[in-house]
């Protein structure tokens, strides 16, 4: 397994990591998503373990806690070798108190999450929303009373918009706060919106990408081929309301592309999407799940070989999409481009 920086920190964290929001398998969405309990999970987790991949990702609102129980129970005894990431401010209640950033949430959050994951420290934990409604200076500064408590060791966020992302890392420096480390973040072939200002942004602040749902909200398993139907096994007839939209010509586009470069490397479909992502600039750690071994095993075939120049540039091109504006001069014009290097420099970006 590859180790890299989590951004500009300190932190090593694997390029491939585990995402445990199959464990626990509560409620419409999650438990489409996977039913995975602690037995089960402890297996995965020894895969993961001898594999190298050594971060575990899951969040509070993840069957509404029962993922963090789960994960906790399948490390223990060994929590010495795993790093813990979860996340916080979602809803997980009606109460009034039960969802957003505030001092008081968050410090309920870090110590609840402590609990179930049955650990007395957490390495990342990541805000998994902005919350409009509570300063970021208030926000900031609880994330830094749980750090200097030794109950957090690294600060995230996740799905923030650039701007969000900008002025809470402005306050965290003009007011000696820590500095966000990471920004989990959805990116796959089918979803490359990352790259237009949340990608530029992360070269210039030092944030590292975790990425979630790598293989496109489960759409390229392999599994969904032009023409034929959806399996009636797929999780997508349950959660594909959840998920980001792709329209079936994108889908269908960038399938082919990878069904003629499994041809010809002998690799999985998923096996070469979550390659192109490991090639792709501020990527810290792709995030991968698994219902069950055989997923996990394949999934872990993404590392340890590398797909072509070529094959990387027909994967850039059948998974581009025309740019919004601010962004479609600096990809059309030259000129525009010239002042903008590596990013907008060729048609396929962030090459």
């Amino acid at each position: 397994m590859e180790y890299r920086r989590l951004g500009a920190s300190g932190l090593m964290v694997p390029a491939l990591s585990f995402g445990a929001g199959t464990f626990g398998g509560r409620g419409p969405l999650f438990g489409a998503w996977g039913t995975t309990d602690a037995r089960e999970a402890r297996r995965l987790v020894d895969i993961c373990l001898d594999a190298g991949i050594t971060m575990f990702d899951t969040a509070d609102v993840y069957s509404g806690g029962a993922s963090e129980e789960v994960l906790g129970e399948a490390i223990k005894g060994r929590r010495d070798q795993v790093l813990v990431s979860t996340k916080t401010s979602l809803p997980t209640g009606d109460g009034p108190g039960d969802a957003g950033s505030s001092r008081s949430r968050l410090i309920t959050a870090c110590e609840e999450a402590l609990r179930r994951l049955g650990t007395d420290h957490i390495d990342l934990f990541q805000l998994h929303a902005f919350d409009a409604g509570t300063p970021v200076e208030e926000v900031l500064a609880t994330l830094d009373t749980l750090v200097r408590a030794g109950k957090v060791r690294y600060v995230g966020v996740s799905n923030f918009s650039g701007w969000q992302v900008m002025k809470s890392l402005a306050a965290a420096e003009r007011n000696g706060h820590p500095r966000y480390a990471a920004h989990q973040v959805y990116y796959s072939l089918l979803g490359r919106d990352y790259e237009w200002e949340l990608m530029p942004l992360a070269l210039d602040q030092g944030l590292g990408a975790i990425v979630w749902s790598p293989l496109g909200w489960g759409r390229l398993t392999g599994r969904i081929r032009r023409g034929a139907p959806l399996p009636t096994d797929s999780r997508l007839h349950r959660t594909a309301d959840y998920g980001p939209p792709v329209t079936e010509e994108h889908l269908y586009g960038v399938v082919d592309a990878l069904d003629e470069i499994a041809a010809e490397t002998g690799r999985a479909v998923p096996q070469i999407a979550l390659n192109w992502l490991l090639r792709r600039p501020t990527v810290s750690s792709v995030i991968i799940g698994a219902r069950d071994e055989r997923q996990l095993r394949q999934n872990l075939g993404a590392v340890g070989w590398s797909l072509t120049p070529e094959q990387m540039a027909r994967l850039d091109a059948a998974s581009h999409r025309p740019a919004p504006y601010p962004y479609f001069p600096y990809e059309r014009q030259e000129g525009f481009a010239r002042l903008n290097p590596p990013l907008f420099a060729a048609p396929g970006r962030a090459a």
